[in-house]
């Protein structure tokens, strides 16, 4: 018991350090005086009469103050965890060690999660994320790897707390999907989630070959920021092309009879978005768009053009790379980030949605 609580002990020294390093990155003062700032902008008569402003003013004000309230209670629990670990260890009482000991696990991976939070300053990195997985080379392994692989991102994205929107799905032949796009709703989604944009490869028995082969399959998962208004683009009405489809899906009673489904070409660069969640089409289009723009915006910085207008057909394959992550269930088990060489052997807890190492390795290293 005595050991264990030395060791917990060191973990919280270590804590306060970290936390030193957390505050200077955070600069307190200089985040209370924009809360300061903001509050006084909140209390202009005309504050409310730009409803878009209003709400950009009060969202940045509300995320200011968590994070110092989250700063604040770290540094008040890692206190009292000290302080209880010594009455703990003076008075020998083994029923309360399990409990420490789970504080000081809890605390050590919210520290974690604030220090990477920190360290996401882009633009695009606190909004909300577009992700769009596509079945590769592997046939029918490799839809059922998408789907396997759509499942890890939703359980990743519920135990992150985040909202899960389907906007368009395409079914696979016999098993599986031939692709998928999600909107993941929720602080910093795309500033963990680009993390894991590229090719994903899996190693398994194949449960669709009858000899009982090993086989490889691959899937791409495409990562983009869903743009807020502040960060929204214009773009010329006459380089759309748009039409519209009925929805796919199971079938049933719930098929869309209506041709709501919506597909927008972007004629300059020959870049598709489609959208078939919503019943109505006018919902469709809208969702496309901040698609298309969100593409649009990536294309742009990733050629280095200073308007969209600039950008032309030669950039439309941007976003295929090489294999980020392999995924192998046999002959043994490992889950081996190639980026950062990060890998674990329990690939159950990856494909329930345990994928924070594989990002947090890799946001810490670029």
């Amino acid at each position: 018991m005595l050991i264990k609580l030395e060791e917990a002990k060191e973990s919280l020294a270590s804590m306060k350090n970290t936390l030193k390093e957390i505050g200077g990155s955070l600069d307190l003062p200089k985040l209370k005086s924009r809360i300061e700032e903001l509050h006084n902008i909140m209390q202009e008569p005309d504050f409310w009469q730009d409803l878009n402003k209003a709400q950009q003013v009060t969202q940045e004000e509300k995320f200011l103050k968590d994070r110092i309230d989250k700063f604040n209670d770290l540094k008040t629990r890692v206190q009292d965890s000290e302080e209880l670990i010594d009455i703990i260890a003076e008075e020998q009482d083994d029923s309360e060690v399990r409990s420490i000991l789970k504080e000081v696990s809890d605390l050590n991976k919210e520290m974690e999660e604030l220090r990477i939070e920190i360290m996401l300053s882009g633009e695009y990195d606190r909004n909300n994320a577009i992700i769009t997985l596509h079945a590769g080379v592997g046939g029918t392994d490799a839809q059922d790897w998408t789907e396997m692989l759509l499942r890890m991102y939703t359980r990743w994205a519920e135990k992150k707390g985040y909202k899960v929107e389907t906007i368009d799905f395409l079914p696979g032949d016999e098993a599986g999907i031939k692709g998928v796009t999600l909107n993941i709703i929720g602080d910093f989604a795309y500033g963990y989630l680009k993390a894991e944009k590229g090719i994903h490869r899996l190693v398994r028995i194949s449960p669709f070959n009858a000899n009982g082969k090993r086989q490889t399959s691959f899937a791409a998962l495409e990562v983009l920021p869903e743009l807020t208004e502040s960060q929204d683009i214009d773009i010329n009405a006459d380089d759309l092309k748009v039409d519209t489809y009925r929805s796919g899906g199971a079938g049933g009673q719930h098929v869309n009879k209506t041709e709501s489904a919506i597909r927008i070409t972007h004629i300059p660069t020959g870049i598709v978005v489609q959208c078939q969640n919503e019943r109505s089409q006018h919902s469709n289009r809208e969702t496309a768009l901040k698609m298309l723009k969100a593409k649009l915006i990536e294309l742009k910085e990733a050629a280095h053009k200073e308007k969209i207008e600039d950008l032309s057909g030669e950039l439309k394959d941007i976003g295929w790379g090489s294999q980020i992550r392999s995924y192998v269930f046999h002959p043994y088990s490992l889950v081996k980030d190639h980026r950062t060489l990060t890998e674990t052997s329990n690939v159950s807890a990856v494909m329930d949605g345990e994928i924070d190492i594989f990002i947090n390795a890799y946001l810490k290293s670029s």
